[in-house]
């Protein structure tokens, strides 16, 4: 009896239905919007910081650079020799660390020793500076002015043109300029650090009897750059290293050009037995701030930073977007939610109005007033789970334009670590300000099973919320109310 009069009455009121079922699915569709860019929002974020940490590595240990001393110019020099012939091409490379002060090598055995770390390794990171070109000599000519003779004196001689000082003309410089990064890498735990944010994909990686030979490891743009391929050769400073493979990022960009073992790196930048960074794995992620305030009680003068501290310098179109989705965005989804549950409450109570004859003439049949509200609040549930899976329906639909459209979001992070790039020993380097990493990723919206079944709640949730106050005011009825009612 139940089920036949409620399938009647719904097929009655078709019109009042669906207004109610659409204000729930407007509600819940937007609920599962911002929840799924939300979502998607934080997955750029975690990509971002996994482009500069590395899957696995929870914080980094630094120092701050320190200010360059007083007879540092803090600018780099380059020495070209005199040559006289122009079709010599001369080359000369300046290589500084970057990433704040160096750190003794030692102190990685001290960061693994503390409570709560699963490992820690070494990096070191080189900023280096190519100078390339060649001079071209200039010719030197003199101009000769003519004068008038006139007698030269007792010898009766004529006097001649005057000679002026020579002038060069032509000759010039040709230089070009590239900068690049170099990371020295531990060969023997390529799980954590630099290298772990990317995948070789041509060639091989690195092994750990390669701890000081002469081989480098390129990123994939970098190598496409300045044709490089596996099995080419590398100079810098003079030093050759053979390329053996081509890495391409997990993320959109790689802030490293190039991969050296950490020792031929220690050598190419005078900084024998240093790191810049000390990259973290704890044993808990959820003690990363306990870990953290341990390693700076028992290793003063570093600087640890979390993958939450960095969260907090990311900025560009990224972080604005994200702080949208955050607050407006999901106060908005409450708002209209909150609306709709209103709106099929009032409109359930208002049809419950109209109904008078008809649950007055049921009460003087002898139904209940249980039974009236049972007959109520199942319809609004039913309402309610067809909002809900039209809702559903049309988050899904937003979701999946959002992910096919893949608007691009840019983010720009701040080097929490201290320090622009350093002069290596003595001195500052050009880097010295806040180095900016700046990325472009492209959003998607992500709908979990957790998402749906929210959405599920909130549609039975609205019906309950409906049906309970038009339920209220129908149990309410009298028969004598059914009577009035009559023309």
């Amino acid at each position: 009896m139940f089920g036949i009069y409620l399938k009647r009455e719904l097929s009655r009121r078709k019109k009042a239905a669906l207004v109610i079922a659409m204000g729930l699915a407007l509600g819940i569709a937007l609920v599962i919007t911002v929840n799924s860019v939300s979502a998607g929002m934080q997955q750029a974020q975690d990509k971002v910081l996994k482009s500069l940490y590395g899957l696995g590595t929870d914080m980094t240990v630094t120092k701050a650079q320190a200010a360059p001393s007083s007879n540092s110019s803090g600018r780099p020099k380059f020495d070209f020799d005199a040559k006289s012939s122009s079709s010599t091409k001369q080359s000369s490379d300046r290589v500084m660390t970057q990433g704040g002060q160096s750190l003794a090598s030692s102190l990685v055995t001290k960061v693994s020793a503390q409570k709560g770390v699963a490992s820690a390794v070494g990096a070191l990171s080189l900023n280096v500076t190519k100078v390339d070109g060649s001079f071209t000599q200039g010719t030197a000519k003199s101009s000769t002015s003519g004068g008038s003779s006139r007698q030269g004196g007792p010898g009766g001689g004529q006097g001649g043109g005057s000679t002026g000082a020579p002038q060069v003309q032509g000759g010039g410089a040709s230089f070009d300029v590239n900068s690049y990064s170099v990371s020295g890498v531990d060969v023997t735990n390529q799980d954590l650090g630099p290298l772990a944010t990317s995948k070789v994909t041509t060639g091989k990686t690195f092994t750990a009897a390669q701890t000081d030979a002469k081989v480098a490891v390129l990123s994939k743009s970098y190598a496409k750059e300045n044709k490089y391929t596996v099995g080419k050769t590398l100079t810098i400073s003079g030093t050759k290293y053979t390329i053996i493979g081509i890495a391409t990022p997990d993320s959109s960009e790689s802030t490293v050009d190039v991969y050296l073992p950490l020792k031929q790196a220690q050598t190419l930048g005078d900084a024998k037995n240093k790191v810049t960074t000390i990259y973290v794995k704890a044993t808990d992620s959820k003690q990363i701030t306990t870990v953290k305030t341990t390693i700076q009680k028992n290793i003063s003068g570093t600087t640890v930073t979390t993958s939450a501290d960095l969260a907090s310098t990311v900025s560009g179109s990224l972080s604005t977007a994200s702080n949208l989705a955050t607050s407006v965005g999901k106060w908005l989804s409450i708002a209209v939610l909150v609306a709709a549950f209103l709106v099929a409450a009032l409109l359930t109570s208002s049809a419950v109005s109209r109904r008078v004859r008809e649950f007055g003439t049921l009460k003087a049949l002898g139904w209940p007033s249980r039974k009236v509200t049972r007959q109520v609040v199942g319809e609004s549930i039913v309402n309610g789970l067809i909002g809900g899976a039209l809702g559903i329906a049309i988050g899904l639909g937003a979701a999946y334009a959002v992910t096919a459209i893949s608007p691009k979001l840019t983010a720009e992070l701040g080097n929490t670590g201290g320090g622009g790039m350093g002069g290596g020993p003595g001195g500052g380097g050009p880097g010295q300000q806040a180095v900016k990493n700046t990325m472009e990723i492209a959003l998607s919206a992500p709908v979990s099973v957790t998402t749906i079944a929210l959405a599920a709640g909130l549609a039975i949730a609205g019906g309950l919320i409906a049906g309970a106050m038009g339920g209220w005011r129908a149990s309410r009825m009298r028969p004598a109310d059914a009577l009035r009612s009559v023309s």
